[in-house]
């Protein structure tokens, strides 16, 4: 079984060595050839640059043939999709450039040698006829060079032929001429963009004053000049100093530019656009000047990631920001590239010198390889017997194919719209039009960026930036801290500073502001500026304005933002709601108490006599009274809101609408009584509850027009406690009733209250023994005293910011004070007699209505000063001296009290 499998693999081995010779022999040795309707011609560094005058060297694997199979893959995935030049194959012309300009241009003659016209009407074959000469493909464009010097000298003989050509490597800042390079493009950015990187990083630093150094010539210098106006038209940016470094500098130039540095303290940051030697130098200075870590280095490509111009100089240079192209890797040529064999990859001229080098192997004894003995089996795959890492510039090569392949199909889309594949428009279109599509192509790479082209021809800059850190090993090193696409993106989490900075040091004119702080230009220096305190209830809007917060919110307290003003409301564990619920509790105790006593005692005379039914309607009044107080502190919501307008005035309008009947009745019967001895009318019980419930009536009838016209509902009042100090306001939570609604709501009650006042100034002539004239008028006096004090007190708090607190209590305790006035004046002492003098509430001898009138107006009279008796009318009594007969009081008592006669 072992022999045939080594003869089979013998014979593959055989069949694959032959069929390379063949195409190197049909083709030229150094040069690829694929067929398609349109040719793409392909500069590449297969091998370096030769010695002892041969024009080649040693194959390079990663900037040649990974470079080169990046173009073929990009044909292959262009030929593959349908949707990128339909029914149109791209072929390619591939030559080795051999890093060497001269070589390179004269490999390049080949791509215009379809445009060269030759004159053969000399020439002859051996047997005297005219030769058969092979017209040379055209090749429509070019994918290289690498080198900027190759490109240069390739660029001069295409334009003369009007054939574009797209690099993917040269970035050499005089590609951009568009005069001189006009058929010249390019997918990696110039040198340039630089400075728009450096504008960028010190934006994001936050650094608005900053200095340059440039080295003498066209790269420092037109690098500063650069970034000195995009930092300009990006504002904010402003130049400290712009420091030149002559050609055949001394010690003494570079020591004379740290000494002007420092001139300007505030300005740590300098650009440098300098060569490695004239950036060594500076380096040098700082640390002669003993300044190590007081500048902040941003560097360009010069300085990239090289450790010789910080030789020994480490101190001195770390925390710089350098500047060095990006380089992407592309996913899918990765699997493309390591599934490459020697038998899947015949196109490829090199791809056996390729092998050989990669595997260290031998394909024939005939290998130029002397270096190994080792024979390859073509069974090695890429990636697995060797070490594979893409090359950086793949990711170009690939854009700049698929450019071409964009512009062509474009061209073809608009020069042949009704035509399938090549018409004979486009071939005979010239490079002028085809190089119009490619600076008007624009798409996505395979690396996701987008590849576009500016009027000179070159791509958006893509760079990666590096900072000199000190890591935890001996040495400190580059460290990748972001990218710049067409954009910055910068790690600052991950930035080091000199001396163990943790923040990012400040290079500035003037110090930032801080929070809450906004910045007012000095005027001709933009950046410079005073920091002014947003005040108030305005906050920090943009680092230049302040704005004024919403009506219902104030600043945080840092100024930066607005937030929701707090919510307050009346707390039952407030000192302004535990004294007034505190007397609300004992007033609901107590008329609890005198009630069950009426209701108890309901039968005897003292409550008979007091009018039982008018009573309990008065002590009804009396505990809602109290109970308001529970309501005018609970939580507002629309149900609180709603019994607060209904019990507001309700207790008070029932409480004083039944006093007002109990004084009218007083009033009516001893002024009639001064006529006639015939009773008043609506003076029985059954017309005194009419007649209160009738004065009720009005206050609820007020009450559900006051619903009707405004329904109940809570408010958040955010003017009540808007303080000075914004972190003192509160927004009140309440019922929305205004202070005038509430006087409105009590008006009435006021008015009954007046009124029974009124009464009881004109009963204040009967005998106090006569019914209730007396404790009435006491208890109207004493409430009119409460009320009188309750306005000003209410009106003249509400501007204060303890408005909420001060007006709920006193309007609590005013009505809890009006009660227990009323309660205490009114009904203690019939209690009092009920409970502790049981003898006294007993039934005394009827009289009819007229004998207690007659008697009751006798009384009255005899009871005025001598002076204002009728007819000098001598000082008598109705009775003995109390005190020779001590039964005459209760003989008093017993003639003239109500309590004889029940009317």
């Amino acid at each position: 079984m072992a022999r045939p499998g080594l003869s089979s693999v013998a014979l593959w081995f055989i069949r694959t060595v032959v069929d390379f010779a063949l195409p190197q022999e049909t083709y030229a040795p150094h040069s690829i050839r694929i067929e398609g309707h349109l040719t793409l011609g392909g500069l590449f560094p297969v091998h370096a640059r030769g010695t002892d005058g041969t024009p080649c060297g040693d194959i390079k694997k990663e900037n040649g043939v990974h470079r080169l199979e990046a173009m073929m893959y990009a044909l292959d995935q262009i030929n593959q999709d349908e949707q990128l030049l339909p029914n149109v194959t791209l072929g390619a012309r591939v030559l080795d450039t051999c890093s060497r300009d001269t070589y390179a241009l004269e490999q390049s003659l080949t791509f215009v040698q379809a445009l060269i016209t030759k004159d053969t009407s000399d020439v002859r074959c051996t047997n005297g006829e005219p030769p058969v000469f092979v017209k040379p493909e055209k090749v429509v464009g070019v994918i290289g060079a690498s080198a900027s010097s190759v490109s240069i000298m390739v660029a001069n003989i295409l334009r003369l032929f009007q054939i574009p050509q797209i690099s993917y490597a040269s970035t050499a800042p005089e590609l951009s001429d568009d005069r001189r390079y006009d058929f010249f493009s390019r997918v990696v950015p110039p040198d340039s963009f630089q400075a728009q990187a450096m504008v960028d990083i010190i934006q994001a630093l936050g650094w608005s004053y900053v200095s340059t150094i440039a080295s003498e010539g066209s790269y420092g210098e037109k690098g500063v000049e650069a970034f000195t106006q995009l930092s300009k038209e990006a504002g904010g940016i402003c130049i400290a100093q712009s420091l030149k470094i002559p050609h055949n500098p001394k010690l003494e130039d570079y020591d004379k530019a740290i000494q002007q540095l420092l001139e300007t303290q505030h300005s740590r940051a300098v650009i440098i656009f300098a060569s490695e030697e004239d950036i060594r130098g500076v380096l040098n200075a700082t640390k002669r000047a003993n300044q190590a870590g007081h500048f902040l280095w941003i560097g360009s490509d010069s300085w990239g990631a090289k450790s010789s111009p910080i030789h020994q100089l480490e101190d001195v240079a770390v925390g710089a920001v350098t500047i060095l192209p990006k380089r992407s890797s592309i996913k899918g040529f990765d699997e493309y590239f390591t599934a490459l064999t020697l038998e899947n990859n015949r196109r490829n001229v090199w791809f056996a010198e390729f092998w050989e080098e990669n595997f260290d192997c031998r394909l024939l004894s005939s290998s130029k390889r002397e270096d190994t003995s080792r024979k390859c089996t073509g069974q090695e795959r890429i990636g697995v017997d060797s070490k594979y890492e893409q090359e950086g510039k793949v990711q170009f090569v690939i854009d700049a194919v698929y450019a071409m392949a964009h512009a062509l199909h474009n061209m073809q889309r608009d020069l042949c719209p009704d035509h399938p594949g090549i018409c004979p428009e486009m071939e005979s279109a010239d490079g002028k039009a085809l190089l119009k599509y490619i600076r008007n192509t624009s798409f996505n790479g395979d690396a996701g960026t987008s590849v576009v082209f500016n009027k000179n021809g070159d791509a958006p800059g893509r760079y990666d930036l590096f900072q000199f850190q000190m890591t935890n090993s001996s040495a400190p090193e580059y460290k990748v801290v972001g990218q710049w696409v067409e954009s910055l993106q910068l790690k600052l989490e991950e930035l080091q500073w000199p001396d163990g900075e943790q923040e990012v040091p400040i290079s500035v004119c003037s110090l930032p502001c801080k929070t809450g702080e906004r910045k007012k230009r000095v005027k001709g220096m933009p950046c410079c500026w005073h920091c002014e305190l947003c005040d108030g209830y305005q906050y920090q809007y943009d680092e230049t304005s302040c704005r004024l917060c919403a009506y219902n919110m104030r600043p945080n307290p840092n100024r930066t933002a607005c937030q929701p003003i707090p919510i307050v409301k009346l707390e039952w564990h407030s000192p302004w709601a535990i004294i007034p619920v505190f007397l609300a509790m004992l007033g609901i105790i107590a008329t609890i108490f005198v009630m069950a006593t009426f209701v108890r005692y309901n039968d005897t005379p003292i409550v008979r006599a007091s009018g039982r039914e008018l009573s309990y309607v008065l002590l009804t009044g009396i505990f809602l009274c109290y109970i308001i107080t529970f309501l005018m502190i609970a939580k507002p919501d629309v149900g609180v809101c709603a019994f607060r307008r209904i019990f507001l005035g309700l207790g008070m309008c029932i409480s004083y609408a039944a006093l007002l009947t109990k004084t009218n009745r007083i009033y009516r019967i001893f002024e009639q009584g001064k006529q006639t001895v015939a009773a008043p009318r609506f003076i029985s019980p059954t017309s005194q509850i009419a007649i209160t419930s009738s004065l009720i009536c009005v206050q609820l009838l007020g009450v559900l027009v006051w619903f009707a016209v405004d329904p109940p509902n809570t408010i958040i009042d955010y003017d009540e406690q808007k303080t000075i100090n914004p972190m003192l306001a509160r927004g009140v939570l309440k019922c929305d009733i205004t202070d005038l609604q509430i006087i409105c709501s009590l008006g009435y009650s006021i008015l009954l209250m007046v009124t029974c006042t009124i009464y009881a100034i004109k009963t204040r002539d009967v005998p106090e023994d006569f019914n209730e004239a007396k404790p009435i008028g006491f208890t109207m006096y004493t409430t009119c005293i409460v009320w009188l004090a309750f306005i000003p007190i209410f009106f003249g708090t509400a501007q204060s910011a303890e408005k909420l607190y001060i007006q709920t209590t006193t309007l609590t305790i005013s009505m809890n004070l009006s009660a227990s006035v009323a309660l205490g004046m009114l009904y203690m002492p019939k209690v009092y007699i009920i409970i502790f003098h049981p003898e006294l509430n007993v039934q005394k001898r009827k009289r009819s209505f007229k004998a207690v009138v007659t008697a009751a107006t006798m009384s009255s009279r005899l009871s005025q000063k001598p002076s204002e008796r009728p007819n000098g009318e001598a000082k008598t009594e109705l009775c003995e001296n109390p005190s020779s007969d001590p039964m005459s009081q209760a003989t008093k008592k017993t003639y003239v009290s109500y309590n004889n006669l029940r009317i």
